[in-house]
């Protein structure tokens, strides 16, 4: 860091760094400057002129604070550190003529715009405005532009802040937005009126300062003062993004991120953020028993009878989905194993070692992501298992980073080295010398692509040796936000899936869809949508999805992380936890805890890291011994990006998206 430079703001003196900007300096000094354009994640545009300041001894004019830095200043005649003011009469008749401009041609149609209420322009209209203008001539007006199901447009509003146009570019890297024409005329269009691809376009609704931009299927549904605000965790992917739900009554109205530089940053994948369409349908709202290959609707207290019944005397398997919170796999593991029997997380069949946390986590924090020099891919596609993590690759290979890449092909948003499809790239990799990435920020992501191939154990043992012999942090990128809870808490069994159900008689499904049952057991399913699971199930217990109920979830770089509850099951549902604990009762095996709080305690008596909230704990390291040559590609751990879980398949617009992304990468047929 260079070395300090004193700078007074509105009579106050503070150091700051020469670097910052006179925007980021008056923040540093708890002063707020208004701006529309500016963004810190973005380049700077430096063109809606709000954030104006005065420089004293400058040009007798107000400088744009975003775009000027701190060393650009003079000193005064003696040598005195420079003046800036925000608040003089320059600046305030600066910003109400600003102000007046802005809203020249922007239409008074708040009442019916959905950014009413968290309003950037109507905010600081109030605050640094006018309460007149002075324009009579007619309003220009611009057509709206088709983005797809997501974004709304009503570009009459544009006030050409050109922050939807940097996001799409920079940090989605999918140019599909720019500006066209200049002055009057200018207006932000699509690349030949195309609807937008990114997985992450939703991001450029929080974006817009004005209503130009909004959210389609949230339109006109609620206001933010109707809503009940709660703070919570993703569990659509496995990164784990810190998010807001907004509740009315007991319906969710919409998902919004909320800032975590370690996690997420302030982004959202869109599969993420309207994930809650799918909250809404589908839904298992009371117990059923299959009688003559039929379900019928039952009570609770029938339906654990007979649960209780049919896991009295038999092998029972226990298998744990994607949703699923650790505190429920906890309960489901002391229940099924009190009972001798086993359960299993690794449903897609990685060869994930438990007990092993730098073998199934890693020794990377996400956040290592930014800052690294070089980072080898291993049998992942990023950009469709977690596409705010990609972003965060992407802005490391805009910073200089190389990126190669053994597996399968696929357009990323950056260049890479693709070095091979299987376990043939990934031998090349040792015929390079290594020696080269010694004492350089490196990292190995390996993925479950790799993991769940023939031979994945032996995959994950070259990919740690690859990564010692680098000197390189290691990242198990999953796929399944319960995934790693459950390897923590050792919820597997030696023979994999094909272990657990090897000879049970009874398979108490924890949520998982993704995985089809054998005939020939008894299957009791636990979960909130009638999918896959449902469907195979001879007694259904329906379970509260992961915004209604209070959960544990520890993320793919193993940081535990509460999910909060923001409403309530519908009908009969019930919390999984006190599903497993009723259930132990009716079995004559009551679990110890009558409290979620008492689970807890219990919880990180075993697992002491799990205590640890919201943060990344060190990972000892232990290779892998290798077994077996194996050979053969890498698969594909997400081929339905849209679609990959029974919350996202009950989505009407998730189906539309998935439906578009198979239509555009099957390409255009000419017309013979």
């Amino acid at each position: 860091m260079s070395e300090l430079r004193k700078l007074v703001i509105d009579g106050e003196e503070i150091e700051v760094d020469p670097a910052l900007t006179l925007i980021q300096a008056c923040e540093q000094a708890g002063i707020e400057i208004p701006r529309f354009c500016y963004h810190e994640r973005l380049s700077i545009a430096g063109n809606c002129r709000m954030c104006l300041v005065e420089v004293v001894g400058g040009p007798p004019k107000p400088a744009a604070s975003c775009a000027m830095q701190v060393r650009d200043l003079r000193p005064g005649p003696e040598g005195q550190p420079p003046v800036v003011k925000t608040n003089s009469p320059m600046v305030k008749k600066a910003r109400e003529g600003v102000m007046e401009f802005l809203l020249i041609n922007h239409p008074l149609d708040c009442p019916i715009c959905d950014q009413g209420g968290e309003c950037d322009l109507q905010d600081q209209a109030m605050a640094y405005g006018v309460d007149f203008s002075r324009f009579r001539e007619p309003k220009r007006a611009v057509d709206n532009m088709n983005l797809g199901p997501l974004v709304g447009t009503a570009m009459t509003r544009c006030i050409s802040c050109t922050r939807c146009v940097r996001f799409i570019t920079e940090v989605a890297g999918m140019p599909e937005l720019g500006q066209t024409g200049r002055g009057e005329d200018a207006e932000i269009t699509s690349y030949l009126g195309q609807t937008l691809d990114s997985e992450m376009q939703g991001n450029i609704v929080d974006l817009c300062p004005v209503g130009a931009l909004t959210s389609k299927p949230y339109a006109f549904t609620a206001r933010p003062w109707e809503l009940t605000k709660t703070e919570s965790i993703d569990v659509m992917d496995a990164l784990g993004s810190n998010i807001r739900v907004d509740t009315k009554g007991r319906e969710v109205m919409r998902i919004l991120p909320r800032n975590h530089d370690g996690v997420n940053e302030e982004w959202l994948s869109d599969k993420s953020r309207y994930a809650w369409d799918g909250l809404r349908r589908q839904r298992l709202d009371k117990p059923y028993i299959r009688e003559n290959g039929k379900l019928r609707a039952a009570s609770w207290s029938e339906a654990l009878a007979k649960t209780a019944e049919a896991m009295k005397g038999g092998k029972v398997a226990g298998l744990i989905g994607d949703l699923a919170p650790v505190e429920a796999v906890y309960a489901l593991k002391e229940l099924v194993e009190g009972l001798d029997g086993s359960v299993e997380c690794r449903l897609d069949g990685a060869k994930l070692p438990a007990g092993n946390r730098s073998a199934y986590v890693g020794t990377a924090s996400i956040e290592d992501i930014e800052s690294a020099e070089a980072i080898m891919l291993i049998g992942t596609n990023p950009r469709a298992e977690a596409p705010v993590l990609n972003a965060r690759i992407r802005k490391a290979w805009t910073r200089g980073a190389n990126i190669g890449l053994v597996g399968q092909a696929a357009d990323l948003t950056y260049e890479y080295a693709h070095l091979g499809t299987g376990r043939d790239g990934l031998r090349k990799l040792f015929d390079m010398s290594p020696e080269n990435a010694h004492g350089k920020d490196t990292l190995v992501i390996i993925g479950q692509g790799a993991l769940a191939s023939d031979g994945g154990k032996g995959v994950l043992a070259d990919a740690m040796r690859y990564a010692e012999a680098t000197q390189s942090k290691f990242l198990v990128l999953h796929t399944a936000a319960s995934r790693v809870g459950a390897l923590d808490l050792g919820a597997v069994n030696a023979g994999g899936v094909e272990g657990a159900l090897d000879g049970a008689d009874v398979v108490y499904n924890l949520g998982a869809d993704e995985i089809d049952i054998p005939d020939g057991p008894t299957v009791i399913y636990q979960g909130s949508h009638g999918d896959r699971g449902a469907h195979r199930a001879d007694i259904i217990l329906p379970a509260a999805a992961w915004t209604e109920e209070n959960g544990l979830f520890v993320n793919t770089e193993g940081r535990p992380q509460l999910a909060m509850r923001a409403g309530f099951p519908p009908g009969d549902a019930k919390e999984n936890w006190a599903i497993l604990r009723a259930l132990s009762a009716e079995l004559g095996a009551t679990l110890p805890y009558d409290s979620l709080a008492q689970l807890r305690s219990k919880l990180v008596e075993d697992v002491p890291h799990l205590k640890n909230i919201d943060s990344v704990p060190e990972n000892e390291w232990q290779p892998v011994e290798a077994s077996g040559d194996g050979s053969g590609d890498f698969g594909e751990a997400v081929t339905a990006h849209y679609l990959t879980n029974p919350v996202l398949r009950a989505s009407s617009l998730m189906a539309e998206l998935q439906s578009t992304a198979r239509n555009r990468q099957a390409g255009k047929l000419a017309a013979e």
